[in-house]
């Protein structure tokens, strides 16, 4: 049996969670509405104040199944209660940010500075020239914008350079080392 799907998934208060056909979850919370549409094969019941997931079989696949739909509606939960964020930080000389509106405009050594607008139900937050924080309820959209945010300049080994997730640790190497 599946550790993590057969647990129950406790429903704060002030979040609704609606199954509809074809295993259509909605859970609506104080910072937004999520929707989803599940596997179809697994089985989702909203009893009282908690959502349980259950599988028809023991296949291999209905298992993986299993573990998934579950984890899917609890991040869709804690995301409405909670939210999501991610913490960048720019490394460099020279290497900064910048906000106006929904632009984020990044100046990473490039000859020109990296546009970027916050796709829908995600927020970004500068702190300082060189933290960005992506905020938002939907933990896939925010992971997937820190990660386009990270591709713009990557940390590379010998300085360290680049835009890196705040608890991230770079592997240093060392540079080259002259003739004698």
């Amino acid at each position: 049996m599946s550790r993590i799907g057969r647990m129950p998934i406790a429903i704060p208060a002030g979040v609704t969670v609606e199954v509809a056909e074809n295993n259509q979850v909605t859970v609506k919370g104080p910072k937004g509405t999520l929707t989803r549409v599940l596997p179809s094969e697994m089985e989702i019941k909203v009893e009282g104040a908690e959502v349980t997931v259950s599988r028809p079989n023991d296949l291999k696949k209905m298992k993986s199944l299993h573990g998934l739909t579950r984890t899917l509606i609890h991040n869709m939960v804690v995301g409405v209660t909670d939210g999501y964020e991610k913490k960048l930080e720019i490394n460099g000389v020279g290497y900064k940010a910048a906000k106006a509106g929904k632009n984020l405009t990044l100046s990473l050594g490039y000859s020109h500075p990296v546009e970027m607008t916050d796709p829908e139900g995600i927020e970004t937050v500068l702190e300082g020239q060189n933290i960005i924080i992506v905020k938002g309820i939907d933990k896939e959209k925010v992971g997937q914008f820190a990660a386009e945010i990270r591709d713009k300049r990557r940390p590379e080994p010998y300085k360290g350079k680049g835009i890196k997730y705040a608890d991230e640790t770079i592997r240093r190497k060392v540079g080259k080392t002259g003739k004698k």
